[in-house]
């Protein structure tokens, strides 16, 4: 695996494979890699004859308030962790390289971010979509793969490739998750021992929410309260919210039917967590979607 710190260097690099006619596929990260990152570089490799990943801890989706100093970065493991998943190319550009003058032009997103993190992270997903425009124009990827725990983002993603008429991928790697099913992440290691343990309410309150909707639970507002009770048992655990929405526009729903998500972002301790389940209701049948086609 050879990394790449520049633009130039990744264009360079992948236009021979290119006119060859290989496949190219592209799996963009912030860094600090688990086991859910490599799944998406195994699920990348599936769909492509050569894997690039990047990793850039990019300070446009970070607000004022976040916690971008506070990232945690180690590209020397990310990069002995890459190549040992067999990732072709490593694409780690620094903020000068990404972005050598202020941007001037956005996006603006609409609908798709009124609900769920949209409201309490301003800024947040037009940053994602900033940065990941610009990947997807640096590296031409014929597939690109992003992470299912991230639901928003994946769908806001896919609308941006969509809306711009991109010929790329976007294909959706399925959450992965710690033995006692707390959702992996790289802010997971921020949590002290005991906070570790009360975080696992999050995928808790989800699967007690599955179980009453299996039983024919079908209110919305029931298994919210009912999560949020959850959740509130943990005393470093605080809400940030509960939301069941469809997954076309992202808009809450009252009565759960179709495809539906249930999201929840929480505060254990000063880290923020998030969960989703994503389900397919139809009259008494429930399906879990895993992986989001």
């Amino acid at each position: 695996m050879e990394r790449l710190e520049t633009i130039a260097e990744v264009r360079r690099a992948l236009a021979p494979l290119r006119r060859q006619g290989d496949r190219i596929g592209l799996v963009p990260t912030m860094g600090a890699l688990h086991e859910g990152h490599l799944s998406l570089i195994d699920r990348c490799r599936e769909r492509s004859d050569v894997v690039v990943a990047s990793v850039f801890v990019n300070p446009t989706q970070f607000g004022p308030d976040d916690d971008f100093e506070q990232y945690p970065r180690d590209l020397d493991d990310d990069q002995r962790r890459l190549a040992e998943r067999g990732v072709d190319w490593l694409f780690a550009p620094s903020a000068e390289e990404m972005y050598p003058d202020c941007p001037r032009v956005g996006f603006e997103i609409g609908e798709l971010t009124d609900h769920l993190c949209g409201p309490r992270r301003p800024g947040h997903f037009e940053g994602v979509l900033l940065v990941v425009s610009k990947l997807l124009h640096i590296v031409r990827p014929d597939v690109a793969v992003f992470g299912q725990k991230d639901l928003q983002q994946l769908i806001v993603i896919r609308r941006m490739a969509h809306d711009l008429n991109d010929p790329v991928e976007i294909v959706a790697g399925p959450i992965v998750r710690e033995a006692d099913g707390l959702a992996m992440s790289s802010r997971n290691q921020y949590l002290t021992p005991a906070q570790r343990a009360q975080a696992t309410a999050l995928c808790e309150a989800l699967q007690q929410a599955h179980q009453r909707i299996a039983a024919g639970e079908r209110s919305a507002a029931a298994l919210i309260d009912q999560m949020h009770s959850r959740i509130s048992a943990e005393p470093d655990v605080e809400a940030e919210y509960v939301e069941i929405v469809e997954l076309e526009r992202l808009q809450p729903v009252e009565a759960l039917d179709g495809r539906i998500a249930i999201a929840v972002a929480a505060h254990v301790g000063a880290t923020r967590l998030i969960d989703n389940l994503v389900l397919e209701i139809k009259d008494d049948t429930v399906r879990t979607i895993d992986t989001l086609a």
